[in-house]
């Protein structure tokens, strides 16, 4: 544990096998239950928790762990340590239950504030970025791994990831505002793996999110040469026990151009 360029590879394991077991729930029509924020919920995200609790207890017996579905039901703790672990067994459950392939299985831990290690599944395509002592390392369908990274950015075919549910002048006004060429809609921390792979070019999140919905994909951008810094471009803090453990906006980007 004193060393976590090590630690990518341990997570990126752990990921894969909560994908394995929520894969073939994907498009079986499983009950989608409201949890008190009115988000989505599903058996898949429930599952998926248990066994990444499961393994990081056994590996890593030290290290506190806030996960979504178990904030969501007990609540998020009053203070937290230095060194802690965030986990989201199912990023973009709308997306799962819509049939969208765009959701994630995230681990990214997290050491004086910020992300030291992380890795992020997509169940459906099998790939798997994780971050190493080399940099950002990616692999698919459990083949080898190869070291990825962000792109300059291209003069007149940049790629910004937005939502889906994002209306056209926020578009718009999100394009004026960061020079942008197209627009692509995604849900889930894919969206800042495809920056760190270098299929995409910028994200800006003009809107809330939790720090387990984000930690992991910024573990594995700033492995890739990417940067992940709040709307006013200050270092993105995590551990804000007295928030909930939200975030404000931020701006991910790859490299400049």
């Amino acid at each position: 544990m004193n060393d976590s360029d090590n630690l990518g590879p341990v997570l990126a394991d752990i990921v894969e096998a909560a994908a394995a077991l929520i894969l073939p729930l994907w498009k079986t029509g499983l009950e989608v239950m409201s949890k008190a924020d009115e988000s989505p919920v599903t058996v898949a995200d429930q599952r998926g928790e248990k066994l990444i609790l499961e393994y990081l207890a056994r590996h890593f017996p030290d290290v506190p762990v806030i996960s979504e579905e178990d904030a969501s039901e007990f609540g998020t703790p009053d203070a937290i340590g230095p060194r802690f672990f965030l986990v989201d067994p199912v990023d973009g459950t709308k997306a799962f239950v819509r049939g969208d392939p765009n959701f994630t299985v995230n681990i990214g831990l997290i050491q004086d504030g910020r992300p030291v290690a992380g890795a992020v599944n997509c169940p459906p395509t099998g790939e798997t970025w994780f971050t190493s002592a080399s940099g950002l390392m990616k692999r698919t369908q459990g083949g080898p791994a190869s070291k990825a990274g962000v792109r300059p950015w291209p003069k007149g075919a940049a790629v910004c990831l937005i939502s889906h549910t994002m209306k056209p002048e926020q578009v718009e006004k999100l394009t004026q505002q960061y020079g942008f060429d197209t627009p692509l809609a995604m849900d889930s921390s894919i969206k800042l793996c495809r920056i760190a792979e270098g299929s995409a070019d910028i994200y800006p999140r003009h809107g809330p999110t939790m720090e387990w919905d984000v930690a992991a994909g910024h573990a594995v951008l700033e492995a890739a040469g990417g940067t992940f810094v709040t709307h006013e471009g200050q270092p993105f803090v995590y551990g804000k026990a007295s928030e909930g453990f939200r975030n404000g906006w931020f701006v991910a980007r790859g490299a400049a151009g």
